[in-house]
């Protein structure tokens, strides 16, 4: 069967330029997954032919090793459970609560001229100085490290949703003010669809911060997860433990920010 009988109603130009984009993105996909290779492949000969020192840098055999014992004894699902679920927590909660106040922001333009001055201080304080203090209030475990996530999370999510709420062309307000729409209604039929892209942006945003948030406050305090790994790896010189866990938390960042374009993907529809 022809291109043009698959496709009816697409001119062959049009065809033959959608072809040309199928083409140009799998042309970057395997120059992603060749520089991937070269990279592993390179790490790999530079530890055995000692060009870097195999102990400090380990070496992707020495990680896979790592993987493989760490299955066999049991606990390498338990780390990356306890990590998973304390970074999606805070990354759901900080969504959810950044945007919410946002509304709330938009809403009275009062208020969020109040608060304002407030909202710019609490995103240059460095969070992780409140680290002790959360652990005091919340205790040695899941919970302080959920709070450290949020904290890092929530007031970039406000600032960036909020500024997107007041981007939405004015027009469309008074258009649908004109017709007698409230601002429930307004914010139902205008803001909140116009603001998808700015939402979907701040979900790719807390992505990295969830996972930051939640990787300090496991090395301040907790007993399991892949940050206390890796503290506890630099503690004892198992250097291979470290660069494993990284590589575990590379692969699940990454994963989670598929989810994200996917889902952005559905509401862009």
């Amino acid at each position: 069967m022809s291109p043009e009988r698959s496709f009816p109603g697409i001119s062959p130009d049009h065809l033959r330029y959608l072809n040309e984009q199928k083409a140009y993105k799998n042309k970057v996909l395997l120059f992603q997954i060749l520089l991937l290779v070269a990279s592993i492949a390179f790490w790999e000969v530079a530890t055995r032919l000692h060009w870097i020192d195999p102990f400090i840098f380990s070496s992707p055999s020495r990680v896979v090793h790592t993987l493989l014992s760490m299955h066999h004894q049991g606990n390498l699902y338990y780390h990356i459970g306890i990590t998973l679920y304390e970074t999606t927590a805070g990354f759901i909660l900080g969504t959810i609560i950044g945007t919410v106040i946002a509304v709330i922001l938009w809403w009275s333009d009062f208020l969020a001229k109040v608060l304002d001055p407030y909202l710019v201080v609490l995103n240059s304080l460095p969070k992780i100085a409140l680290g002790p203090i959360i652990i005091v209030w919340f205790g040695a475990g899941a919970t302080a490290i959920i709070v450290v996530a949020l904290l890092i999370s929530v007031i970039v999510t406000i600032l960036g949703v909020y500024n997107g709420f007041a981007q939405v062309d004015p027009d469309k307000v008074k258009l649908l003010k004109t017709f007698g729409a409230t601002r429930l209604q307004v914010l139902q039929k205008v803001i909140l669809p116009a603001s998808i892209p700015t939402i979907i942006a701040a979900l790719k945003i807390n992505v990295g911060l969830s996972w930051v948030g939640v990787i300090v406050g496991e090395f301040l305090v907790s007993r399991a997860g892949l940050g206390y790994l890796i503290v506890y790896g630099g503690q004892v010189f198992r250097l291979d433990l470290v660069m494993t866990s990284v590589i575990i938390l590379s692969i699940a960042a990454a994963l989670m920010y598929q989810g994200v374009v996917y889902l952005e993907k559905l509401f862009t529809r």
